[in-house]
């Protein structure tokens, strides 16, 4: 039955955003909510940017519809919602709440990223205060337990580090939402496989209206596409921080290191994070404000390699993938610190590759290239 469940939840997730993100697509061109196109974005024409809209309502609505389902069934809900995942998830719909607002206020009228900044903080302090924070680093550098004055802070700092991770790398078409399905379709195996069935029905309420809008992003019917905006991405970003931050718990009942679930989780984020400490280091190193927009983010370099849109989101899809796959596999023989280091010899070397590419097709078409040792990285 749990099973059945869980598929529940996530058909019903897709038949809700099939309702509703046409609609929201239908009004920003009546309205003409768009988001006009400048010289750091890449579309050329006006496109409206409030597909998030739908995200939280439909997750909420999937999770509740579910949940409430399951008790009228005779089902545990009961012990399912045991005291401290019932104030998790409290805290939870409260900072996502939060994020969506602001998120929606930036898509209509624009908000500068100080606001954000400080939202941002104040939803990510709210899970130290659920009981949600970084107790232990499962052997990480060689480190283990950490006390609550580290890990609370820690907790915070990756919350608003992941949150902004995803809301940067969303610079084109089905990258962001591309990122996060496969980041949701392995945590909704990884909670399965340990029987952890709330958060796993969590990360299928949320494929789901994910998956409906990729549909909408891309392929865009009828010609008409949409952009997720930050009501979008700050919500997937909040959701998948509390999602992966859980398999950086330690509790008496439930061990995420055992299985080295620790470095699988985060293996499905690896793109957006590694991509934004290059980008805010090459951003200050050249004495720039690294909040500042510009067009040096991963999938910008790969279009200065002559790709077309669709094959930089494909290749960064599928360099996604391949870290996930390889770092499941690695997780049976190598701790988490090796399977660190690997990863970002991997990162850097890929980034050397890129760099080639880009100095050969600005010699062919004539481009000016960057000549310094550091600029063939960053």
């Amino acid at each position: 039955m749990i099973i059945a469940y869980l598929a529940g939840i996530f058909l019903l997730s897709i038949l809700l955003a099939t309702v509703i993100i046409p609609r929201i697509l239908f009004i920003s061109y009546k309205k003409r909510l768009f988001d006009v196109p400048d010289s750091r974005k890449v579309h050329k024409t006006p496109i409206p940017r409030l597909g998030g809209l739908s995200f939280l309502p439909v997750i909420l609505i999937a999770l509740c519809s579910v949940t409430g389902i399951r008790y009228y069934t005779n089902h545990p809900v009961d012990m399912l919602w045991a005291s401290d995942l019932f104030i998790q998830y409290l805290f939870l719909i409260v900072g996502l709440t939060l994020l969506y607002l602001i998120g929606v206020a930036d898509d209509l009228v624009g908000v500068g990223y100080r606001y954000k900044f400080v939202i941002q903080i104040l939803a990510a302090l709210l899970f130290p205060l659920s009981g949600l924070w970084i107790n232990d680093l499962g052997g990480l550098l060689g480190l283990h337990e950490i006390p609550a004055y580290i890990g609370m802070p820690l907790t915070v700092f990756l919350t608003v580090y992941i949150t902004n991770a995803i809301n940067l790398i969303d610079g084109i078409d089905g990258l962001a939402s591309g990122l996060s399905c496969i980041a949701l379709g392995l945590l909704i195996i990884v909670c399965a496989i340990v029987g952890q069935w709330t958060h796993a029905f969590l990360a299928a309420a949320t494929l789901g209206v994910v998956i409906t809008f990729y549909y909408h992003n891309v392929f865009s019917v009828s010609g008409r596409k949409l952009f997720m905006g930050d009501a979008g991405s700050l919500t997937l970003g909040y959701i998948l921080s509390f999602l992966v931050l859980h398999f950086w718990q330690k509790t008496q009942l439930w061990d995420p290191f055992a299985m080295n679930l620790n470095m699988v989780t985060v293996s499905t984020l690896l793109i957006p994070l590694l991509d934004v400490v290059r980008v805010f280091y090459s951003r200050v190193s050249e004495g720039r404000n690294p909040f500042t927009p510009d067009k040096n983010h991963i999938h910008h370099r790969l279009l200065r390699t002559g790709m077309r849109v669709r094959a930089v989101m494909i290749t960064l899809l599928m360099l996604s993938l391949f870290f996930v796959v390889s770092n499941f596999i690695l997780s049976f023989y190598i701790n988490t610190t090796f399977m660190l280091l690997l990863d970002l010899a991997f990162w850097l070397t890929t980034h050397f590759i890129i760099r080639y590419f880009i100095m050969k097709h600005e010699a062919v078409t004539g481009k000016k290239w960057y000549k310094t040792y550091r600029n063939f990285f960053w």
